[in-house]
């Protein structure tokens, strides 16, 4: 059973959502929030195994309540689903840098939407990585004028091989390619993988897609 946060401020978006996955069998709402505050009180109290988080929203947006909710959770944290207008919305660049697990399109049709939750909640991101490299390269460049916008100190702190296979999930590859790429298993690949975002402590494959940008790890086009 996977256990589902609403958060949006719209009354008739959130019901109807509510409505939607407590009709759909394997999966039971947690609760539901109408801004980020309430979310991330609620994330802390409820541990859902997911969150289907608005952004714009009065006072605390989605970004913010997203990266407090990952700052703040223990172990498993709860996967973050935003819910956009748009596919190259800036807020949605700005939720995958605060942890954000995927993203899907408000006119999603309801087998979309429960699909993605089933997917987010299982553990997979919820779109191709190549629709993250686009998203990131539209915005990597202008960030990194920003004040987050730094070299990482724990990126020293990563084997050569770990810095190979960031760059290609950087570059839009998935496993079995960057295992074919680098001539080791996918196995292999994960473990890498695994060991790169806890040294960095990112909670994303999406995260550590946005670092290798704005730390210059990898540029946009090149």
């Amino acid at each position: 059973m996977t256990r589902v946060l609403v958060v949006d401020d719209q009354f008739l978006i959130r019901a109807g959502l509510v409505g939607l996955l407590n009709a759909a069998p394997g999966f039971e709402v947690a609760g539901e929030a109408g801004d980020g505050e309430a979310a991330v009180r609620l994330a802390a109290r409820m541990r859902p195994d997911v969150i289907l988080m608005d952004i714009r929203m009065p006072g605390m947006n989605g970004i913010q309540a997203t990266r407090r909710i990952l700052t703040d959770a223990v172990d498993p944290a709860p996967r973050v689903l935003v819910l956009t207008t748009f596919d190259l919305d800036e807020y949605v660049y700005g939720a995958l840098r605060a942890g954000a697990s995927g993203f899907l399109l408000k006119d999603s049709g309801p087998e979309r939407l429960l699909a993605a939750v089933a997917a987010v909640g299982g553990g997979d991101a919820l779109f191709a990585p190549s629709v993250t490299r686009r998203l990131v390269e539209a915005y990597a460049q202008r960030d990194r004028s920003t004040p987050d916008a730094h070299p990482l100190p724990g990126l020293a702190m990563l084997t050569p091989r770990e810095v190979d296979v960031l760059k290609l999930i950087a570059r839009g590859l998935s496993n079995p390619e960057i295992a074919d790429r680098l001539s080791i298993s996918e196995a292999t690949v994960k473990t890498h993988l695994n060991r790169v975002m806890t040294k960095l402590g990112l909670n994303s494959r999406a995260q550590a897609v946005v670092i290798a940008y704005e730390t210059g790890l990898v540029t946009p086009g090149g």
